[in-house]
């Protein structure tokens, strides 16, 4: 992509991530538990633009959501 181009639909994946969760009525402290990690880590993640493949692998598997299918989506849109 040229320098100064944004994608048209930018994708922030700590949010939909925590969308996700409240939509699952499940907390920060639930998803931390599943991840093995602290409960402010799990604050981090929602404030990240971007993940880690693995980590959001993990991500998607705990929560049974397949948030790759979002960036599928905007690799296949035109415009």
């Amino acid at each position: 992509m040229p320098e100064g181009t944004r994608m048209k639909n930018e994708v922030h994946i700590g949010n939909l991530i925590l969308h996700e969760l409240t939509a699952q009525r499940r907390s920060a402290s639930w998803l931390a538990e599943q991840l093995s990690c602290d409960r402010t880590n799990v604050y981090k993640i929602f404030k990240k633009k971007d993940l880690d493949t693995q980590l959001l692998l993990r991500i998607s598997r705990i929560l049974g959501r397949d948030f790759f299918s979002i960036y599928t989506t905007l690799l296949h849109e035109r415009g």
